[in-house]
């Protein structure tokens, strides 16, 4: 996923009430880490591949994954917005809820005031 996009995946997500942030687990590896505020989190989309997936981690420990979505290599960014909302992760192979949650109160977007200064001015 590229940097923009996840920030708007990101963005998106906070609107929603759900805990998310930039993931960036390399210098180019980057996607959004999702709190599930029982000491667990997952992390999507930081390994390159055009699907989306995710690994759910409890201190730095492989503890489920969501296997990779059919056709997402082609979602947009609502598409990847409803995908990782709709999951559900009380299983070690998580799967997708029929319906979309009912969204939370929105968090505040991340970076403030100078999220274009520390992101180098790139975000579009």
């Amino acid at each position: 996923m590229d940097e923009n996009k996840a920030l708007r995946v990101v963005d998106a997500l906070r609107e929603q009430g759900v805990n998310a942030h930039l993931a960036r687990e390399g210098v180019y590896q980057i996607g959004v880490r999702v709190v599930l505020g029982d000491g667990r989190e997952a992390v999507w989309d930081t390994d390159d591949t055009p699907g989306l997936e995710a690994q759910v981690m409890r201190d730095g420990m492989l503890v489920g994954f969501v296997p990779q979505i059919p056709g997402s290599e082609d979602y947009d960014v609502p598409q990847v917005v409803d995908a990782i909302a709709r999951t559900d992760y009380d299983q070690p192979i998580a799967t997708r809820s029929a319906t979309a949650p009912r969204p939370a109160a929105p968090l505040t977007r991340e970076g403030g005031v100078f999220r274009r200064f520390l992101g180098g001015f790139r975000e579009r």
